[in-house]
Formats: C-alpha cells, structure tokens, sequence
C-alpha cells in the first residue's frame, strides 16, 4: 500500500508545493488557534480590528481551519474521493474569501484589507480551486 507521501509524488511538483502550503498552513494555523486563541488574535495581523476577542470563537474557526487541512490530506490519501474532499474544503475557503471581498464591497473595511488578508485568505482560496480543478479533471 502507498503511503501519503509516495501519493503527493504523483503529482507534478508545483501542486506538491501548492498541497503542501494548505495542508501546512491550515493544521498548524487551526492548531494555533485552538491551543493559545488570545495570542493567535493578538499576533495575527488585522484580527484585532475584526470584533472583540472570543476565545470560543476563535477556537470554533480553528477546529474549522485544521479539518480542512485534513480534507487536503484524505484527498492524498484517497484517489477515488479527492475531488470530493478538496472540493469541500474549497468551498469553505471561498465562501471565506468571498466575504473579505464582500466586506470591502460594502465599505466595511478598505481595499488594502485584500492584501493584507491575502496569504491567509485568498490564497488558501485559490490553492484549494487550483487542486480541485486538477482532481475533477482526473476524475
């Protein structure tokens, strides 16, 4: 039986990288987030602007953030289910996204929210449409 790393080599390398990034960032942010939520929200730039600290909360979205990393995972692990599993997570990802887009929309926040956001927000976005795309395409 293969294990999960010998199944991430069969794809090309750039969606490695791109896999890896998501599985990394999400499991280790939820962690971050479910283990020490005050200093997550203290050192995660931006997060202070978004509302008062609620440690429930934040821990809720770090239970969301790991489990999510884990359907990149299953989707390594299990080939005949991997647009399913990565289809799931990305449509949290981009409802995610969508609603930062969304809040500068509406004047909630400003246009430089979007870049700031960006690399814990839209690109795990973006990473999850590009993975999913390729699994429905070797469906």
């Amino acid at each position: 039986m293969m294990s999960s790393v010998q199944k991430m080599r069969t794809l090309a390398m750039p969606l490695r990288v791109l896999l890896g990034f998501n599985v990394l960032f999400l499991i280790s942010n939820g962690l971050f987030m479910l283990v020490a939520p005050k200093p997550w929200y203290e050192l995660v730039p931006g997060v202070v602007d978004t509302g008062f600290f609620n440690a429930h909360f934040v821990r809720d979205i770090g239970i969301i953030q790991m489990f999510l990393g884990v359907l990149f995972v299953l989707g390594i692990r299990m080939r005949n289910a991997r647009f399913e599993f990565w289809l799931a997570a990305t449509l949290w990802l981009t409802a995610h996204a969508a609603l930062h887009l969304w809040e500068v929309a509406v004047g909630i926040c400003g246009v430089a929210t979007l870049l700031r956001d960006f690399p814990a927000v839209s690109l795990p976005a973006l990473i999850g449409m590009t993975l999913t795309a390729y699994a429905w395409k070797q469906r």
